[in-house]
């Protein structure tokens, strides 16, 4: 899975499905559990199914890739926690601060600074962790599906689905960026390899020598269900600024990746340039379209609840 799944979609969630404009807090924590960091965007994402789909079941959050950004926060927290899956880590981080500050520290909280611990753990950029989310009652499958991208969108679905937020394309392009590090199963991207929007052909913005590897990765006809591959190709393990350099090269892996640089006149094409050019640059406008992304909406005060285990209401 692709940690954009992880920071896209879960934060995605923190604000998609919020209620309240409060404001967030990088000290919520410093009375009631001051060590919170160091224990250590609504959390609708987390809740298992009770016989109903979840959004754990929408299109964008199966397989990886895409925005569907939660399991491979795991690349880089394995280090860390070894043998933990991705929701699996969240669960550990939450026994572990219910042990401190019981009922204190939400799900949708501790997303928000795994988000942050993941990158970092990473090589990337740090950040101030903003807190004070409360966790959602219920799943979304229906807005997980229609306000999160999939893998197979094009740019112009796409963009209203960030600007509907409030962002802007220097943040699609800068989230997008997530994809520096994680993989993504072949289903999210094989149908640009063999018979791209009916066509019959692949994509032609794949990169000959790059669909060739892809081919024979995902096989036409073959059983791929399973099969990964990294999202960027040259530093897979890495929260760097070569996403932007395979863009460059048409060497992006999902529809969503080399939509923002192969669609003709696009605004976007300027921004992967500038951020080709220097991950210094990346690095700050990441920062700054986390933190915008967090602050979107969220629950809080007496809205949702804290919950006792991530995966189900209290």
């Amino acid at each position: 899975m692709s940690f954009l799944r992880f920071v896209g979609t879960i934060l995605f969630l923190l604000a998609i499905f919020g209620a309240s404009n409060a404001q967030l807090s990088a000290t919520f924590y410093d009375t009631t559990c001051p060590n919170v960091t160091s224990i250590g965007c609504d959390g609708s994402i987390l809740l298992d199914t009770d016989g109903t789909q979840t959004e754990k079941d929408a299109i964008p959050n199966v397989g990886a890739g895409g925005f569907d950004i939660v399991d491979d926060i795991k690349t880089a927290l394995e280090n860390v926690c070894p043998g933990a899956g991705g929701f699996d880590i969240v669960d550990d981080i939450k026994t572990a601060l219910e042990n401190v500050c019981p009922g204190v520290v939400s799900c949708a909280d501790i997303l928000a600074l795994a988000s942050e611990i993941g990158v970092v753990l990473a090589g990337g950029p740090s950040w101030q962790v903003l807190f004070g989310r409360r966790d959602s009652l219920t799943a979304n499958l229906s807005g997980a599906n229609s306000d999160i991208p999939s893998p197979f969108e094009t740019l112009a679905v796409m963009t209203p689905q960030f600007t509907n937020k409030g962002m802007d394309l220097t943040d699609l392009v800068a989230l997008s960026g997530a994809h520096t590090f994680g993989r993504a199963r072949c289903a999210t991207f094989e149908r640009r390899l063999f018979n791209f929007s009916g066509s019959g052909n692949p994509d032609p913005t794949v990169d000959a020598t790059f669909l060739q590897t892809l081919q024979g990765i995902c096989p036409q006809g073959g059983n791929n269900g399973n099969t990964f591959t990294n999202l960027d190709i040259s530093t897979p393990n890495d929260f760097d600024n070569d996403y932007f350099t395979n863009l460059q090269n048409n060497q992006g892996l999902l529809q969503t990746d080399q939509e923002l640089f192969s669609t003709s006149g696009s605004a976007t094409i300027a921004i992967i340039n500038r951020y080709a050019g220097s991950q210094t640059q990346f690095f700050d406008d990441f920062i700054s379209s986390m933190i915008k992304l967090g602050n979107i909406s969220p629950l809080t005060g007496t809205n949702g609840e804290i919950r006792t285990d991530c995966k189900r209401v209290n």
